[in-house]
């Protein structure tokens, strides 16, 4: 059997569509999804593979600009619709996608490709390394109270509509966008993914709802989510599904935690995919009953080692030779001289004749990249290797950044 692979004609998404969500369980999207995907696909940046007429695997790569630390966006393909389909596993072609999709981001000058990992284990094999995790909470909102800061009774919420409210919602994430590893720079059309409600997006819940957190008619914050009422016999016990939170100072920050542990009928408040250093962990009075749970979330991979740590800025000095191993991008494999300054210059040069301070896979040096995980963690899970003694200690603290990155959706 050979198979086709092939950059994806607007003619052929259907069938393209219909392979990915076959591999994803085989539940059919709803139709305003389906139309939004199919208007975010970026045609010439997708590939399939084709056994006759059936499509048998779909890889795509949105354009995306991804805050690094310092601040700078870096273009980065967002890796995504990875599959093969049940009847052509184990002949390569998950590889085969691979390949194409590394060499076709490296041709884009695009040093970063990022994705999220449905089965984390497949990927680190071509590269990537977990760089990001995600924080759920459920909060027993009967039981927990809140520690509001100063100024928090001078903000207003109000509810609005989601769609209208937009505009205003993606001022304050260009914002937080800016100040976070991790984070995409929304793209024209993906605020729209924002607000996507369906039945199947609701569960049972409510449609989507929205808040917004003022001060003197300035929009601070917003806090995007839905209601699933419940009861048993001693009264409501609903939950708070929340979808979006994001603020510009404490007070408006808390003054939205405090709007959504306070709705009528509601015990508990469910988050996903918040940032580990989460503020309200320090606002609640108890943080055992929030159910706090950690994930994988953002994977890394660096297209081009000296590109990507060139593009972002360090905490402290460092000037070390790394000892990269690539196997699957044999253009990284070998030893690279990084030397930075606490100012925001970075200079990445091959020093094959030097000798090596540390050795690490790519995709280790990917996991740490954010600066959301430390090589002095790596080094102590037989990771990293440290052959310059200090080596370790310092690029920890020069990887190491201010706030954890965070992805604060999927794609």
């Amino acid at each position: 059997m050979t198979s086709e692979l092939r950059v994806l004609r607007p003619a052929d998404w259907d069938p393209w569509f219909a392979c990915l969500e076959r591999a994803f369980g085989g539940v059919e999207s709803a139709p305003e999804s389906r139309e939004l995907w199919r208007e975010l696909t970026a045609y010439d940046r997708a590939i399939g593979l084709w056994d006759g007429e059936v499509c048998v695997g779909t890889a795509g790569a949105y354009r995306f600009r991804l805050t690094v630390p310092g601040g700078a966006a870096v273009p980065t393909a967002g890796v995504t619709a990875v599959s093969v389909a049940g009847t052509h596993r184990r002949r390569g072609l998950l590889r085969s996608m691979m390949r194409s999709q590394l060499d076709n981001v490296r041709s884009w000058g695009e040093p970063l490709a990022v994705l999220t990992a449905s089965e984390p284990a497949i990927y680190g094999r071509f590269g990537y390394g977990a760089a990001t995790r995600a924080l759920s909470l459920s909060v027993d909102t009967t039981r927990v109270q809140l520690a509001l800061p100063p100024g928090t009774d001078g903000i207003r919420v109000r509810y609005t509509d989601p769609v209208a409210a937009l505009p205003a919602c993606e001022q304050v994430y260009g914002r937080l966008a800016a100040e976070r590893p991790g984070t995409p720079v929304r793209q024209p059309g993906w605020e729209r993914s924002a607000v996507i409600d369906t039945a199947q997006d609701r569960a049972g819940a409510s449609p989507l709802q929205c808040v917004l957190a003022e001060r003197d008619g300035e929009v601070l914050g917003y806090a995007t989510f839905r209601t699933r009422p419940d009861w048993d016999r001693v009264g409501p016990k609903g939950t708070v599904v929340l979808r979006d939170l994001g603020a510009l100072d404490p007070a408006a920050y808390a003054a939205l935690w405090r709007f959504l542990f306070g709705i009528d009928l509601m015990s508990v408040v469910e988050a996903g995919a918040r940032p580990v250093d989460e503020p309200l962990l320090h606002l609640v009075s108890d943080v055992r009953r929030c159910e706090v749970r950690v994930q994988d979330a953002l994977h890394v991979r660096l297209v081009e080692v000296g590109a990507a740590l060139e593009a972002r800025a360090y905490r402290a000095p460092v000037d070390v030779v790394l000892e990269v191993e690539d196997a699957f991008c044999p253009w990284n494999a070998g030893r690279w001289h990084l030397v930075a300054d606490a100012k925001g210059g970075a200079s990445c040069r091959r020093a094959p004749d030097r000798a090596p301070d540390l050795e690490l896979s790519v995709a280790d040096l990917g996991a740490a990249y954010l600066g959301g995980v430390s090589f002095t963690s790596l080094a102590a899970a037989g990771r990293v290797r440290e052959v310059r003694p200090g080596a370790v200690a310092e690029v920890s603290s020069a990887f190491s950044w201010h706030v954890e990155p965070w992805l604060p959706h999927g794609f």
